[in-house]
């Protein structure tokens, strides 16, 4: 069965998180993505490792599986006329440099939209390529502040806490990948390409959009998450249990009576402060103060078991080793017991789309970095002499 992106070429020049995740999420759904690194020490990303004694790069790995690596240096004129050769063939151009360094390189949109027309020309940016700080660089955790996201995590009174995962990265490649498929569409109409830009600042206001629209709409800021959610005004909550913790994600009207069996506390629907139509959440204080001791008195796992038998919204409070082992996660595919090749058997992230008839393939390794140097010059058209001189100019 072909794959959805099947045919699609994509020169990769980001690094690090945000536009490598948008690369692996194209080459998952079957583009052949060649990701370009400089010779000396490649993508930043392999310079991270697990651990001081674990010199394996997680973020390499989960960013650039299913890509092929191309050891290039764009600055040398040999190398960036081989750039310029690829170009003419490709279908996508995906870069993440700081403003204007492509087109310091001579690969700006101007110059790579004259050699094929219809080339996506694709910029994983940090706060969007207009405006007064359109020339500032960006990493994850600009995103974050600029966008308002720490501003809303933690305790009332604690310092700014920001989400401990790269989460401005991740959702500026995915709606950078999101903005490639709809140009790539609009190219099968017209067979013309265009210039796409996300943003981490953009990314993060668009996951925000319900919590940030209560200002624009009603002018009421945020306050901190605490525990919950600032504007829903509900039993949507972490609680401690005997051995860990559980979040309760709401409790309806209809969905009152069986969390109330769940959790022993069925003589709550006689009292009159809960007996309304608003529930619990008549009065949450009193609700919480209830909640809150009775929670501590079972494990997780027996509280899961209850609220699960009750149909109520939950979920234990995982860190990733629980994760890790999560089946749910395993049977929709978003997580994938795989054997790597050097690395023995092992889990690997999968693919959080589930398409029916073209499903996504995720690579099972990353690239060593040039470990197809000489395949992509060969089906480029270079002959052995010509990468030999490549390699003599220190291009390759």
């Amino acid at each position: 069965m072909a794959a959805a992106l099947e045919g699609i070429r994509v020169l990769d020049f980001s690094i690090v998180v945000q536009g490598p995740q948008c690369g692996a999420m194209l080459a998952d759904l079957g583009a052949d993505v060649v990701k370009i690194e400089r010779p000396d020490y490649g993508d930043l990303a392999r310079l991270i490792p697990i651990s001081p004694t674990d010199r394996r790069s997680a973020y390499a790995y989960a960013c650039n599986r299913g890509k092929r690596s191309l050891a290039l240096d764009i600055t040398k004129p040999e190398g960036l006329a081989v750039v310029l050769t690829l170009l003419e063939t490709a279908d996508v151009m995906l870069t993440g440099f700081a403003p204007g360094v492509m087109d310091r390189l001579g690969l700006g949109y101007d110059i790579c939209s004259a050699i094929n027309p219809g080339l996506i020309y694709a910029t994983a940016s940090g706060l969007g390529p207009k405006g007064p700080d359109g020339f500032r660089k960006g990493v994850d955790l600009v995103g974050q502040a600029a966008g308002g996201l720490i501003s809303t995590t933690g305790q009332d009174g604690e310092f700014p806490t920001p989400v401990g995962a790269v989460i401005s990265d991740a959702t500026g490649g995915l709606t950078l990948s999101v903005g490639i498929l709809a140009a790539l569409f609009h190219r099968e109409r017209t067979g013309v390409g265009q210039r796409v830009d996300a943003s981490l600042l953009g990314g993060q206001i668009w996951t925000q959009a319900s919590e940030i629209s209560f200002y624009l709409v009603g002018g009421r800021n945020n306050k901190r998450a605490n525990r919950g959610h600032h504007f829903l005004p509900n039993v949507y909550r972490v609680f401690e249990t005997k051995d860990g913790h559980l979040v309760i994600a709401g409790v309806s009207a209809r969905e009152l009576a069986g969390f109330l069996r769940a959790t022993e506390l069925t003589q709550l629907a006689d009292d009159p402060r809960f007996n309304g139509p608003a529930g619990l959440t008549a009065d949450l204080p009193a609700a919480f103060a209830i909640l809150e001791p009775k929670f501590r008195e079972r494990t997780t796992s027996e509280w899961c078991e209850r609220l699960r038998a009750e149909g109520q919204r939950f979920a234990p409070v995982n860190d990733y080793a629980a994760v890790a082992e999560y089946e749910q996660a395993y049977a929709n595919g978003y997580l994938r017991r795989i054997v790597h090749p050097e690395w023995g058997p092992m889990s690997q992230i999968g693919s959080p789309i589930d398409l029916s008839k073209t499903p996504a393939n995720p690579g099972v390794t990353s690239p060593e970095l040039g470990e197809h140097t000489e395949e992509i010059l060969l089906a480029a058209g270079y002959t052995w002499d010509e990468i030999g001189a490549l390699r003599d100019a220190g291009a390759i």
